[in-house]
């Protein structure tokens, strides 16, 4: 997992997940993601194509 965070509104939660390949995501997301506590929805959204690689932020020094 690359980072999680909790939001406000629809949905409640929001994972960033790397896996190896699309079966592996489709084991995390069957297996692991729906054995949870208190999951009861998932929904889930893949990444095409990434226009704006993360940088951090410009920081004063």
């Amino acid at each position: 997992m690359l980072s999680a965070q909790r939001l406000f509104g629809d949905p409640d939660y929001m994972l960033h997940v790397v896996t190896r390949d699309l079966p592996a995501f489709q084991k995390l997301y069957d297996e692991r993601l729906s054995a949870m506590p208190g999951v009861h929805r998932r929904t889930s959204t893949l990444v095409m194509k990434t226009l704006v690689p993360e940088r951090g932020l410009p920081l004063p020094s």
